[in-house]
């Protein structure tokens, strides 16, 4: 069963075409992660999920319901943290967490909540005296306290240190672990590949390579490079046998060969790769 269905769905803003006929099916349970440059359409799709825009055309479909249908109680199902929040500046961290728990039926407990995203010292601060990064945690918690179904995180690590963000991966596990279908939209391609099961890669308004992150873009089967030291220096060599040429190297060298790394292809290369050759099939279909 699908959570999320999106079919031939498109987008228009005047000249702009910011959706062009994407389709995504999103499992129940599933993490799927919209990755993309600025522009290519991932908050826009997002945003039609969550009922806030209306799509041109296509279907659209979030636990069964159109999302321009969606009543109260189906809203109380989704978990939402958008890209941007600034309100409730007037309320303490606990404050703005527990008027939130209120509008669902089966809330998280909200000091749980709180701990779960790093703000425990911050329980009685203000939320105008948060800092980015602090209020950024702030509105993780309020998407997350309602125990949704579906949750949509939208560049949700946006100003979290290193540590705040593998606090809140574990976070995000444990709602996958629980059952919780979630869209995230990040440019953080190592947080992708830690939480999503899947990675959509949208350019131009159209989903251009869905996959696997080990397998998308061919990613598993890519040259590998190796890298190495001889008496002439430093060395590499670009190969889809990695082995061999490793094999082929010990017999050269009496012990450890010296400083020898294997490198394939990162999330990071292969995203860049598919951005690069949609660009060039753009470029050539505009010419011809």
């Amino acid at each position: 069963m699908s959570a999320i269905s999106v079919v031939n769905l498109t987008k228009r803003y005047g000249d702009h075409q910011a959706l062009d006929g994407i389709s995504l099916e999103v499992a129940d349970g599933e993490c799927v992660a919209l990755l993309g440059p600025n522009g290519a359409g991932k908050t826009t799709a997002t945003e039609i999920l969550e009922g806030y825009r209306h799509a041109d055309s296509g279907e659209a479909r979030v636990l069964g319901v159109d999302p321009q249908n969606g009543d109260l109680a189906w809203r109380a199902r989704l978990g939402i943290v958008l890209q941007t929040s600034r309100d409730l500046g007037d309320l303490t961290v606990r404050e703005a967490v527990r008027h939130f728990a209120r509008y669902y039926p089966s809330p998280r407990d909200p000091d749980e909540v709180i701990a779960s995203v790093g703000l425990t010292e911050k329980t009685n601060a203000r939320n105008d005296k948060l800092s980015g990064g602090q209020r950024r945690r702030l509105d993780v918690a309020l998407g997350v306290i309602g125990s949704p179904d579906v949750l949509f995180l939208d560049e949700p690590t946006t100003g979290f240190d290193p540590e705040a963000r593998r606090e809140f991966w574990e976070l995000i596990d444990a709602l996958k672990a629980a059952g919780t279908t979630i869209l995230l939209t990040t440019h953080y391609l190592e947080e992708a590949e830690h939480l999503a099961e899947r990675v959509a890669v949208i350019a131009s308004g159209r989903i251009i390579a869905c996959d696997t992150p080990s397998k998308i873009g061919g990613r598993n089967s890519g040259e590998a490079i190796v890298s190495w030291v001889d008496e002439g220096g430093e060395r590499s060599e670009r190969t889809h046998s990695p082995t061999r040429l490793v094999n082929e190297l010990a017999s050269r060298f009496p012990g450890e060969i010296p400083d020898l790394t294997v490198r394939r292809p990162t999330l990071e290369d292969t995203y860049l790769a598919l951005l690069d050759e949609h660009a060039d099939n753009e470029r050539n279909g505009a010419q011809s």
